[in-house]
């Protein structure tokens, strides 16, 4: 090979390496943060900050493996865009949730929690905070981080019930706004008194045609597919009101849930009455 090969070689390489890096990353790194509110290894990109006519700003957050913020919140809510690798966020008294490329976080105003990288892999994501400064609480113990399940399955069956059972709160709040937002658009509906799709079930749960008064939930199991489908599995014993009559039925629960663009949807619905 001559000198002229050896260079065009040289030079396709370097700019190989450089267009991976472009493609690999959206925007740079940034600048190493000081360990004021965290563990580990964190750079920052702000790329948007607060103006006149917007009232939040753009942050964009690189996490070393086990990097991860103190408990904290946020008076006026932040989302969360995760762009490369798996991390975790976890709200006060609720299940850690394993968080990868593609999932949205949505961190409610006031509510306390923390989120970081997982011990062997960094996480990336894309924050955007509303104008408020954001509240620091303790760290986050690590013998209580150590201890998650990284690969997210045990992690993610305890965040699946939780969100069955919020589905069943919200049922007997009537809350048909917070409902049809975990409903998927093509989602089925199975009664002892037929079936129906979405809008019909939001509106029957509206207008109180059936009320999901109280799920005394008696047993309950999860079953996760490819990380992307979960069916929860529940014997309740339903109080419902019905037509202004109060009915009590033993049941067996079926739930389907998918995750689209890092939220999970309820996709079907049906009750299976058993003889006690």
């Amino acid at each position: 090979m001559n000198i002229r090969s050896t260079t065009l070689v040289v030079v396709c390489g370097f700019l190989g390496l450089q267009l991976t890096a472009q493609t690999n990353s959206l925007f740079p790194r940034g600048t190493k943060a000081e360990n004021v509110h965290h563990t580990g290894d964190i750079w920052l990109y702000v790329p948007s900050d607060t103006t006149g006519n917007f009232d939040y700003h753009l942050a964009v957050a690189t996490s070393a493996p086990g990097a991860k913020l103190d408990w904290h919140l946020h008076p006026a809510g932040q989302q969360l865009i995760i762009t490369e690798g798996v991390g975790y966020y976890q709200e006060r008294n609720r299940p850690v949730r394993v968080v990868r490329k593609g999932d949205i976080i949505r961190c409610t105003p006031g509510v306390e929690h923390w989120h970081g990288a997982s011990p062997d892999e960094g996480v990336t994501y894309l924050a955007i905070t509303g104008n408020a400064p954001t509240e620091w609480k303790e760290p986050v113990p690590e013998v209580e981080y150590r201890a998650i399940d990284a690969s997210g399955h045990s992690a993610l069956a305890a965040e699946m019930l939780q969100l069955s059972r919020d589905k069943w709160q919200w049922m007997a709040d009537k809350d048909a706004d917070r409902l049809a937002d975990l409903f998927h658009d093509q989602a089925k509906f199975v009664h002892m008194g037929g079936s129906w799709g979405k809008d019909r079930e939001v509106e029957v749960i509206r207008s109180g045609g059936i009320h999901y008064k109280h799920a005394d939930i008696r047993d309950e199991s999860v079953e996760i597919i490819n990380d992307n489908t979960a069916i929860v599995l529940s014997n309740i014993e339903l109080l419902a009101v019905v037509g202004g009559n109060k009915v009590t039925n033993p049941f067996e629960v079926t739930e389907v849930y998918t995750r689209e663009e890092g939220q999970w949807k309820l996709a079907s619905l049906s009750f299976t009455r058993l003889l006690r």
